[in-house]
């Protein structure tokens, strides 16, 4: 009886530190080599390689583009993004399930996608504008392939971020000062103007702020439409440095990250701030807010919404289908002309079966371990409440919050030398890959751990306590049978992110170890864009079944809301 309680602690301990070297192997570690990089280079490093780096032209030209696509298309994703929370989630439109997910399409396609499905749509070869007789002339430029392209297909692709952090605003404002209003003979206008907006100001800011983030390290988009447009950024300057020079440049490569990780910080930053001051203005015990009734103009503003989100979610991608139909480039799709066999020979190439193969594992195994790790760090931040455990949870975040592009560069610093202790270099090898999906993806599959296991009633834990069950009991028993369903659903989040991943992959691929990500950008950098389009239809296919098996399983399992980010 007397060893008992140390047999506890000890299995107790051994959990958590477990998930503490996860975390610290996989999230920690890769940056703060990243970190050390700059001084400790062993050719031209210190501080005035780090000024050279920072005053060259190509350096100050890259940074301010990036600054000014960044700020450019968040405005964009804040009045896209805010304006269709409001709409959808604050009036009495119909479908509002299916209106939804069709916002937040853009969030499950993956951006070198979307940018091709642009690309195809605005293009002198776009099936659909041919058939209306609105496609650009033969042999003039796509217009995307400008700062305003960028700046546009980043801010329709990070709206969804400031439609989520909206509605979760909106679900957060008290009803009783819109009732007020109302009793006072305010209208719907004069409701949101006055009451709304100004309440919903912290998580539109929340919203912004991480659209911020998530363009300045954009690749996809800025790979795709700014190198052909010109128009550099710090995420294309990093990769075509990386890829001219290759490891020799890692020093001068590494400072060029810590500008983009200074901005990404500035991000980040203000977003907790203002989640912060969203949290203090929170409804509390209040009911949630009614739909405002949209009376004789219903038909016409849902007429609005379908054809706004026709245009820019659905359009794009019927577009990206024609091509893949296409026979050539250049050649119209028509009942006559459409055929398979782009999607022949996506099937009867060795590499495009690799890729596929590749990107299922990868995406298989970081949602499995997710899944694996996310239960028991969930439990201890949630219900332990484990300074530590509270620590791990703002380190998990790190690599999945900074741009990715930080994330490989601070791999390829880590693991360009042999592992100490074992000769083995994980560099040029497909567990480079998985070992940064592994950092990178584990804030994805935590988040909806932590609310199954918030979920969870004390009164069951208690019960076992007092029954005498330990620590580990408790959780093996009660906690992870009852927190499996979210945290699995957070796997599949995973799966979905993962499958298509570029930013990370881009600068970490070789040859024998590519992933869809990078055969999409491939194909299309090399001008075969109908090869492309038959891959990236493959891609949305197999991303929107994975996305409609996670919803059906969230509801069989009655997951609390918001663990999938498209459950209204």
């Amino acid at each position: 009886m007397s060893r008992r309680p140390p047999s506890r602690l000890t299995s107790e301990s051994l959990l958590l530190g477990g998930a503490t070297l996860y975390v610290a192997v996989f999230c920690l570690l890769p940056l703060l080599r990243l970190l050390a990089e700059p001084l400790a280079a062993e050719k031209g490093g210190g501080w005035e390689m780090v000024g050279r780096v920072l005053g060259a032209r190509a350096t100050a030209t890259a940074f301010w583009n990036t600054l000014e696509a960044g700020l450019a298309s968040t405005l964009l994703a804040v009045v896209v993004g805010g304006g269709l929370a409001i709409v959808v989630g604050l009036t009495t439109v119909r479908a509002r399930g299916l209106l939804t997910f069709i916002c937040l399409i853009p969030l499950l396609i993956p951006a070198q996608i979307a940018a091709l499905a642009w690309l195809e749509l605005a293009g002198p070869n776009s099936p659909l504008l041919r058939l209306i007789g609105l496609g650009v002339a033969t042999g003039q430029r796509n217009p995307l392939y400008s700062a305003g392209g960028v700046i546009w297909l980043l801010g329709l692709e990070h709206a969804p971020m400031v439609f989520l952090a909206a509605r979760a605003g909106l679900r957060a404002l008290p009803n009783d000062l819109v009732e007020a209003a109302r009793m006072a003979g305010a209208g719907g206008p004069r409701i949101v103007l006055t009451i709304i907006l100004p309440l919903l100001r912290p998580a539109l800011l929340a919203g912004a702020a991480l659209a911020f983030v998530s363009a300045i390290g954009n690749f996809g988009v800025s790979a795709l439409l700014g190198i052909p447009g010109r128009f550099p950024m710090l995420t294309t300057l990093i990769y075509r440095r990386l890829n001219g020079f290759g490891p020799d440049v890692l020093a001068e490569v590494a400072v060029l990250a810590m500008c983009l990780a200074g901005l990404a910080g500035a991000g980040l930053l203000l977003q907790a701030w203002a989640w912060g001051r969203q949290n203090r203005h929170a409804a509390r015990d209040t009911a949630a807010l009614a739909p405002l009734p949209l009376g004789r103009w219903r038909l016409a503003v849902e007429g609005g919404l379908w054809l706004f989100l026709g245009l820019t979610a659905l359009m794009p991608l019927a577009a990206l289908t024609g091509a893949a139909l296409a026979p050539a480039l250049g050649v119209a799709t028509t009942w006559d002309t459409a055929t398979l066999d782009h999607f022949r020979a996506v099937f009867a190439n060795p590499v495009m079966l690799r890729a596929l193969t590749n990107s299922f594992t990868l995406a298989t195994v970081a949602g499995g371990v997710g899944f694996v790790v996310a239960a028991p760090l969930a439990y201890f931040i949630v219900t332990r409440r484990a300074p530590l455990a509270r620590a791990l949870n703002y380190i998990a975040d790190m690599p999945y919050a900074l741009p990715g592009i930080i994330l490989s560069i601070s791999c390829i610093l880590l693991y360009l030398k042999p592992l100490p202790g074992l000769g083995i270099s994980l560099y040029n090898s497909f567990w480079i890959l998985l070992v940064a999906y592994l950092g990178r993806f584990l804030a994805l599959s935590l988040r909806p751990a932590m609310a199954g296991v918030a979920q969870i009633d004390p009164a069951l834990e208690e019960a076992a306590r007092v029954a005498g069950a330990g620590p580990m009991a408790r959780f093996f028993a009660i906690v992870l049978p009852l927190a499996a369903p979210a945290a699995a659903a957070g796997g599949l989040l995973v799966f979905l992110a993962a499958f298509n991943e570029l930013t990370v992959s881009a600068l970490l691929w070789s040859a024998g170890h590519e992933t869809l990500g990078v055969m999409v950008f491939s194909l299309t950098d090399e001008g075969n864009s109908n090869a492309a389009a038959a891959v990236s239809v493959i891609a949305v296919l197999a991303t929107l079944a994975v996305a409609l098996a996670a919803t059906v399983f969230a509801r069989a399992a009655r997951l609390p809301k918001g663990v999938l980010p498209w459950q209204d």
